[in-house]
């Protein structure tokens, strides 16, 4: 197989290419697929680009895109694959709402080994590969080095919707009320993949996502433990992509912050 470091370089390129498309086509027709929650042509549009310009460059390597989940599963019998979301914040998008990324990542197993999520909108692109740091722009980054979350800045993920929505909710009123009472700030941007990406950088210094889709999180699950953030599930245990939760946080509130959650009421 080609090596880590060129296989970054196709994946920035491949992320690329969709972010060209992001940036100067229109959105096409809005579809739902399901209660609140839609699909563009642009999404469909910029998945089947990155998919093609990946399999002519990785033909070996598997390939899952969010808006074709239904068709393929995550097998994690296959070693490698590239997982994607066309686009991470639709509803951002479809809104004019800068806050949206192409998110590509390479999974070997259920594990991270490359990450990359470009926001055309705010000319950011961010990248990592296991072991070698995480990039802003080619301008390596860390994460916050906060140790009090009164001085916390901390973003929650968006609140569910379809089925479920309001026992899922339940949880997320209790963890954003519990954080009101104890963080600087709350903030809810509508992109996962910014979430992680922002905690990578130091903008945040925690980020709550009481939900993990791999297309949403695996990118931003790399490039937040390459930059030295503390990535986990709720619990504590360490995250995968099948862990139920996404939470990333600076080193020394991270425990304060799984606290918080677990009493959260």
């Amino acid at each position: 197989m080609t090596s880590f470091h060129e296989l970054l370089k196709v994946g920035r390129a491949a992320a690329e290419a969709g972010c060209r498309l992001l940036r100067t086509a229109e959105s096409g027709k809005v579809t739902a697929k399901g209660d609140r929650d839609f699909v563009t042509d642009l999404d469909l549009r910029i998945q089947e680009k990155v998919r093609q310009f990946l399999g002519g460059r990785t033909p070996d390597i598997g390939f899952v895109g969010e808006e074709a989940i239904q068709n393929e599963k995550l097998d994690y019998g296959q070693p490698y694959r590239w997982i994607l979301d066309p686009i991470d914040g639709t509803s951002n998008f479809i809104h004019g709402i800068p806050l949206c990324a192409v998110s590509l990542a390479l999974v070997h197993n259920d594990i991270p080994v490359i990450g990359i999520i470009n926001a055309p909108f705010l000319d950011l692109e961010y990248h990592a590969s296991a072991g070698h740091g995480a990039f802003r722009n080619d301008i390596r980054i860390w994460a916050s080095r906060t140790v009090a979350l009164e001085a916390a800045i901390v973003s929650i993920g968006d609140y569910a919707v379809g089925a479920d929505a309001s026992e899922k909710n339940r949880r997320r009123f209790a963890v954003t009320t519990a954080l009101a009472g104890r963080v600087e700030r709350v903030r809810l941007l509508g992109s996962a993949a910014l979430d992680l990406a922002w905690v990578a950088e130091g903008r945040l210094d925690a980020c709550i996502l009481l939900s993990n889709k791999p297309w949403d999180t695996a990118a931003g699950v790399l490039i937040a433990r390459e930059s030295g953030a503390i990535v986990t599930d709720s619990d504590g245990s360490e995250h995968s992509l099948t862990a139920a939760h996404t939470i990333a946080a600076s080193p020394v509130i991270a425990p304060l912050l799984l606290d918080l959650i677990a009493t959260a009421q």
